[in-house]
């Protein structure tokens, strides 16, 4: 491989514009190819690298030789047969978007496909590279307030957008609200408690977001709300609080870890450019926001000396301008690079993607049978 490394993005939706600006902000990278079969996002995205060339077929997208890398940023129930075309017929690097995939067999096979392929395969798991929320990792894993005993995360944020085709409002497609929001989350957890889990219990239900809305007679069916319990091997609980018609939240993210030395916390602030705006039906992608951008803090509570030290963390306005994620895209995509030109390590692997995706799957099960569920019944 040459020094330039070549991307193809399959599904250039909202999120694959993302990738293409956080790609274009690397050195010695280009975006050649881009699969998107719908027309108006496909003309989006296409302003963007005018000299890509643009396919409306995957699998013609894959025969494209001036590819060394795919980015896989499609809705989530097209991730099993994409990945599976790829892995059976191809040797280079994947960054698949989370979830891996929508159900525990596609998951796991896609598992066993990827045992034996000899490119990088990196699932894309934004949330560790945030700026506020990798440095918090950075000082738990440094002992700040010990081991591990109790790990919360919550998140109070505006809808589910709008998506081609309404996608995004059904279970079958999306693998229910706590694996497509939420993966990322579970990822954390596994993470920070450096384990596994063995119980996953939940409560949650459809409440306030798309009540009214009907699509061939049918209602949306994805909840937006829920409370989530996990139990890990080691005896490290968790726990997972979503509201998704909070939009007035200044934090959307706070996620907490507690030892025997104190707590520490990460507050992170939503997409500015959803804040800036009531009506959310109207936005295209993240590009051309002009507005304040609010920062993220760190809390420390130390049991003695009592009394919170917060810090703020800046990101940077360039970085933020590219994506939705506090800058955690062109990180991702930074290291993920040193993985193609094998200078570097894949850290988010099929194996990570797989168990994030258990755990939703588990806290969709427990909703539904109103049963806590363990992950080795799955």
């Amino acid at each position: 491989m040459s020094s330039k490394v070549n991307y193809a993005i399959i599904g250039s939706g909202m999120m694959g514009r993302e990738h293409i600006q956080n790609i274009s902000l690397l050195d010695d990278t280009e975006v050649t190819a881009l699969c998107e079969p719908d027309a108006q996002q496909q003309s989006l995205s296409a302003k963007l690298v005018p000299d890509a060339a643009v396919y409306k077929d995957f699998r013609d997208l894959i025969k494209d030789t001036n590819v060394d890398a795919f980015v896989i940023a499609s809705p989530n129930h097209t991730h099993i047969d994409i990945l599976k075309e790829i892995l059976a017929n191809d040797c280079r690097a994947i960054l698949a978007e989370k979830p891996l995939c929508t159900t525990v067999e596609d998951c796991r096979t896609i598992a066993g496909l990827a045992d034996n392929y000899q490119a990088p395969i990196w699932v894309a798991m934004e949330y560790r590279y945030m700026p506020p929320v990798a440095e918090f990792l950075t000082r738990v894993a440094a002992g700040l307030v010990g081991d591990p005993k109790m790990i919360a995360v919550q998140e109070h944020r505006f809808p589910f957008l709008k998506k081609v085709g309404d996608w995004n409002r059904f279970n079958i497609n999306t693998g229910g609200t706590l694996v497509e929001k939420c993966c990322h989350f579970f990822d954390l957890l596994r993470l920070i408690a450096a384990d596994d889990p063995v119980r996953v219990y939940a409560s949650g239900a459809a409440d306030v977001n798309f009540l009214e809305e009907r699509y061939g007679g049918k209602t949306p069916d994805i909840i937006d709300n829920a409370f989530v319990i996990i139990d890990f091997a080691s005896g490290v609980r968790a726990s997972l609080s979503l509201c998704m018609f909070c939009d007035g939240s200044y934090f959307q993210e706070e996620i907490s870890v507690l030892g025997a030395k104190g707590k520490l916390q990460s507050l992170v602030p939503g997409p500015d450019r959803l804040w800036a705006v009531d009506n959310l039906d109207d936005l295209g992608h993240s590009t051309g926001f002009t507005g304040e951008h609010r920062e993220s803090e760190i809390v420390y509570s130390p049991r003695s000396p009592k009394g919170p030290i917060r810090e703020t963390v800046k990101v940077d306005t360039n970085l933020q301008l590219a994506g939705d994620h506090q800058g955690s895209t062109f990180y991702q995509h930074r290291k993920f690079l040193d993985a193609v030109r094998g200078q570097g390590t894949v850290e988010v692997t099929v194996n990570d993607g797989l168990q994030a995706v258990l755990m939703g799957l588990a806290a969709e099960q427990s909703i539904r049978e109103h049963k806590a569920v363990k992950i080795s019944a799955l």
